[in-house]
């Protein structure tokens, strides 16, 4: 048997209903925890949306069914890997010391197997998207593999998950063009702000384990400034997104949800407390409808007004 996670739900499908043998091959690739396949997802999500908002139509079904696929195989093979580098920290963490590879429950050796499968799996998906997609796909594995190693030697290892799950923003506009833009390079900028503050507030949650341990983080470097960084953070990300929208000309639209974008980012940054790790996780998962209401928004603004 395997233990439910502190940060994924009690009620979670993976503990539920799946055999306990596949178990801890669901919980090595995070499928308990959904949360991170949107959070990897709707960046690609968004980048399509703009690309497709630029030139006055809907977002390609089939490409954003792609992009969910290979969120869900990339993210698992990214965590394999993350738990791979990481696992005597998460042996020395009570939120990570019960994963699969800690716990005993998957070898290392299993979990390179479980990586190779997803990520070839991936791949088979990323060769149908066109050469400036299939590139990009290539050099996000160097953001990935650099991931696990960046709280070992700075402080704002967030930023660097930033440049990492935000890159399907220029995947997807890529896919979608066979190209790349200004706008998509500002949506893309956005994105990785809008990481910095949501994954600085999950580091919520392991902050004193985090400082025993000796692993960096921006929760850590923030200390008691940890909810005005992460309004700064937020604020970025919402006025970037707004330049990405002027600069890919799309219509009046986009703005009515991007305020709502806003006021969802805005009333994260106002509630988050770094005495609360409960809170956290749950202001944490709520990112998914925010990077869904940005999806909204840039598919709304292919609407535009005679004459706008």
């Amino acid at each position: 048997m395997t233990a439910i996670l502190p940060d994924a739900a009690a009620a979670n499908w993976v503990d539920r209903y799946a055999p306990v043998s596949l178990r801890p091959w669901l919980k090595l690739g995070r499928f308990d925890r959904p949360a991170g396949i949107w959070l990897l997802m709707l960046p690609g999500w968004q980048g399509i949306a703009l690309a497709a908002a630029e030139q006055g139509q809907l977002p390609n079904p089939w490409l954003l069914i792609a992009f969910f696929v290979g969120a869900a195989l990339m993210r698992a093979a990214g965590c394999a890997f993350n738990d791979i580098v990481d696992r005597d920290f998460d042996a020395q963490v009570a939120r990570t010391a019960l994963r699969p590879i800690p716990a005993g429950l998957i070898t290392v050796k299993q979990a390179w197997l479980f990586l190779v499968g997803c990520s070839l799996t991936s791949f088979l998906i990323l060769i149908c998207l066109g050469w400036v997609a299939i590139g990009l796909g290539v050099a996000s594995l160097l953001l990935v593999a650099g991931y696990p190693f960046m709280k070992r030697i700075t402080w704002w290892p967030q930023a660097w998950l930033g440049l990492t799950f935000n890159w399907g923003t220029l995947l997807g506009y890529a896919a979608a063009t066979h190209t790349l833009s200004w706008s998509a390079a500002l949506l893309y900028a956005s994105g990785i702000f809008w990481t910095l503050g949501y994954d600085t507030i999950y580091a919520i949650q392991d902050i004193e384990d985090d400082a025993l341990a000796g692993v960096k983080s921006s929760t850590r470097r923030l200390g008691a400034k940890v909810r005005e960084g992460v309004a700064v953070f937020y604020v970025l990300a919402f006025v970037l997104a707004l330049a990405a929208a002027w600069v890919g000309g799309l219509g009046p639209l986009f703005l009515p949800l991007l305020g709502l974008f806003g006021l969802h980012l805005s009333r994260q940054a106002v509630a988050v407390r770094v005495d609360d790790g409960p809170g956290a996780l749950k202001i944490f998962k709520s990112n998914a409808q925010a990077g869904a209401i940005l999806v909204l928004a840039l598919v709304a603004g292919l609407w535009s007004p005679a004459g706008f």
